[in-house]
């Protein structure tokens, strides 16, 4: 063989990754967010209702 020659025949391997989404998951992550957005809206409630009439 010559030392310039390139060998075309050569196969390449490719992988492909696939992300596998855990749909339970999604779920309880979307709860905990939701959880604490209610939350968050309960104490401004609270804060607009009782808290700040007093100060008037």
């Amino acid at each position: 063989m010559e030392p310039n020659y390139k060998d075309r025949s050569v196969e390449v391997e490719r992988t492909e990754v696939h992300r596998k989404s855990d749909s339970s998951l999604v779920a309880s992550t979307f709860i905990k967010y939701a959880a604490y957005i209610v939350i968050t809206f309960g104490v401004l409630f609270f804060l607009v209702r009782y808290v700040f009439p007093m100060f008037k």
